[in-house]
């Protein structure tokens, strides 16, 4: 049975993401971890890895709509600051999680201003063609406990629950 990326094996891989105009918007030498056919990554990325084998290298183009989505201009709020946690430090970037419609939404910090601030609920990438240069550098079966649970365990598979 040969080594290949397949839905249940734990994939470790290191990247380096660019946009379209080349510049670099996330690089990870260490290799990140996740399980495939879980949901994991972005499907745009996961569904190119399927079938390659340790030691591979690729260059995977993502659209928006395979990755983080589409820009949502319905995504961006203007709040007054005092709906804020009081001792919030606000920085640009900072995420607050709040409950919509469809359920827990994580929404950035997009600029403060006197009295309000403006929140953004797409994703920094949303809206970004996403190109990323990628090495496979480990693939082994997932133990049951990370089928059950659906994500990685152990060194460098943060267990968060």
């Amino acid at each position: 049975m040969s080594n290949s990326i397949s839905k249940g094996k734990v994939v470790g891989f290191s990247y380096h993401l660019t946009n379209s105009q080349g510049a670099t918007l996330d690089k990870s030498d260490e290799p990140l971890l996740y399980l495939h056919g879980s949901g994991n990554i972005i499907p745009g990325l996961e569904n190119e890895l399927e079938g390659l084998v340790s030691g591979d290298s690729k260059k995977v183009v993502v659209s928006p709509e395979n990755g983080y989505g589409t820009y949502d201009e319905k995504l961006v709020f203007q709040v007054p600051k005092s709906e804020l946690p009081a001792d919030a430090e606000l920085e640009v970037g900072m995420e607050f999680q709040t409950d919509s419609a469809d359920g827990p939404m994580v929404l950035y910090l997009h600029e403060v201003r006197e009295t309000d601030v403006i929140l953004n609920g797409n994703h920094p990438l949303a809206g970004e063609t996403l190109h990323f240069d990628v090495t496979i550098q480990s693939i082994r079966e997932a133990t049951k406990e990370e089928l059950k649970h659906g994500h990685v365990h152990g060194p460098g598979g943060h267990h968060h629950h």
